[in-house]
């Protein structure tokens, strides 16, 4: 049975979003090019791969924020390809966002920029809001810090006050860009177990982006692994770490040499070089 024709029902009791046969083209270059995966419901699934595989590129499709050339997506239920603006928003808001580099507000303090997704998606009473932002905070082990400015931060604690501000809405579906870009091991070690301990006390489903193998071997339960527009590598991080194909063992155990070449594509070096050709 084809992705595209599994039962509703099924769909929404196996996985929560699910990608088939998707092709998304950047200049005329294919970054995907008949793309399957599927995000388990209640796991923390990783999307891995070197830079530029289009990572990043996938969380937008999975949001709406851009369509596909070909192929669906499914994303809790609803095909985004039929979906209005108006449901588009609405699928929005059961989902919540860590950006790579936290994007809090840096006019609003720590406890507002956490109550800003309440203040514009909902009406809840301020002493409401305010219980439920302590919440949060308090979650991420940042209460004390409710009325420090962005600047006062350090980067371990920008991205703790990130994830407060995405579960803020208790979404369904938490989705981190490079949660790990930047961190000392100590604030990559709290990061680690809040993602952790945020997806299994709150029932989310979880979806990672990464190229820290380390990281998603303690964290992931599902990887994906992406090269050349496809799924190069999928399963636990231990079945991906064991796979022989030289592309996956290339990226897994850091080796300079293999499919996943160095250069960008370049004319021949000693004929621009020795030449009077100037780059494009």
């Amino acid at each position: 049975m084809s992705a595209a024709t599994v039962p509703a029902a099924a769909a929404e009791a196996g996985c929560i979003a699910r990608l088939a046969g998707v092709t998304y083209a950047i200049g005329g270059r294919k970054v995907f090019d008949g793309l399957d995966i599927e995000i388990a419901r209640g796991k923390i699934t990783a999307i891995m791969g070197p830079s530029g595989t289009g990572k990043t590129t996938l969380l937008r499709l999975i949001t709406g924020q851009i369509r596909p050339s070909s192929g669906r997506i499914e994303v809790d239920g609803a095909d985004l390809g039929r979906l209005d603006t108006d449901g588009l928003y609405r699928l929005r808001q059961r989902m919540g966002m860590l950006f790579q580099n936290g994007a809090l507000l840096t006019d609003l303090d720590v406890f507002e920029n956490v109550a800003f997704p309440l203040r514009e998606h909902t009406d809840l009473p301020e002493s409401l809001v305010a219980r439920v932002v302590l919440m949060k905070l308090q979650a991420v082990g940042l209460r004390g810090a409710a009325r420090l400015m962005p600047s006062e931060l350090s980067g371990g604690m920008a991205r703790r006050v990130a994830l407060a501000r995405a579960i803020v809405m208790d979404p369904k579906l938490l989705i981190y860009d490079e949660p790990f870009a930047g961190l000392d091991p100590i604030a990559m070690g709290v990061v680690l177990r809040l993602i952790r301990n945020t997806n299994d006390a709150l029932g989310l489903t979880s979806i990672v982006v990464s190229h820290d193998v380390q990281e998603i071997g303690i964290l992931a339960d599902t990887a994906y692994l992406l090269s050349a527009g496809k799924v190069a590598a999928a399963g636990s991080p231990a079945q991906l770490a064991a796979d022989p194909a030289p592309v996956v063992r290339q990226f897994m155990s850091g080796e300079a040499d293999g499919p996943v070449p160095f250069h960008y594509p370049a004319p021949d070096y000693e004929a621009q070089l020795l030449g009077t050709e100037v780059p494009a």
